[in-house]
């Protein structure tokens, strides 16, 4: 306390602020004007350059989030789509073992159906050619009647000389040709 006292007791009785002001060698007037350009100065900077800087990191903020934002919905899109493309690949895959098998089991009903048919075809030949041996062979055997009653004729013919009449040797060989057939 005896400082404060002593402090006192040597400053001058007028203003203390204004002792100390002269002391450093303050102006008023200079000192006002400073304050005055500091605030414009200040105010200038704020509205044309801080303002500006801070609107524009702010700006600068909301597009990084929605950025992030968006890389989180991709993300998850991307993700969504590759379980779709694995679900897709997977029917897929069970659709192409499923036509394969309809493939097998149709391939397998055409091949009965083809066989059936050959064989249809095989019996269908084998009874055309028997139908045609038939034939030949009733044709050979109407051949070989007529020979053997021409035959039986002639040999008829030597045997009696011309006792028999034309009429008699035709009855001999159709007698003869029915017993061959018997």
């Amino acid at each position: 306390m005896n400082s404060l006292v002593l402090l006192a007791a040597a400053a001058p009785a007028g203003n203390p602020v204004a002792e100390i002001a002269r002391q450093f060698g303050v102006t008023w007037q200079l000192l006002i004007s400073q304050i005055i350009l500091f605030a414009i100065v200040a105010f200038a900077l704020k509205k044309f350059a801080y303002g500006p800087i801070l609107e524009m990191l702010e700006q600068r903020r909301t597009r990084i989030a929605e950025s992030l934002a968006n890389a989180d919905r991709i993300k998850t899109e991307l993700a969504n789509a590759q379980a779709k493309v694995q679900e897709i690949l997977g029917q897929a895959g069970t659709q192409a073992q499923k036509i394969i098998e309809e493939s097998r089991t149709a391939a397998a009903r055409v091949s009965e159906v083809e066989r059936q048919k050959a064989i249809a075809d095989a019996a269908s030949i084998i009874a055309k050619a028997k139908e045609s041996n038939d034939a030949e062979l009733a044709r050979m055997k109407g051949e070989l009647r007529q020979e053997f009653g021409r035959l039986v004729v002639a040999a008829a013919g030597r045997a009696t000389g011309d006792i028999l009449n034309a009429d008699q040797k035709g009855r001999l060989a159709d007698d003869a040709v029915r017993q061959l057939a018997a």
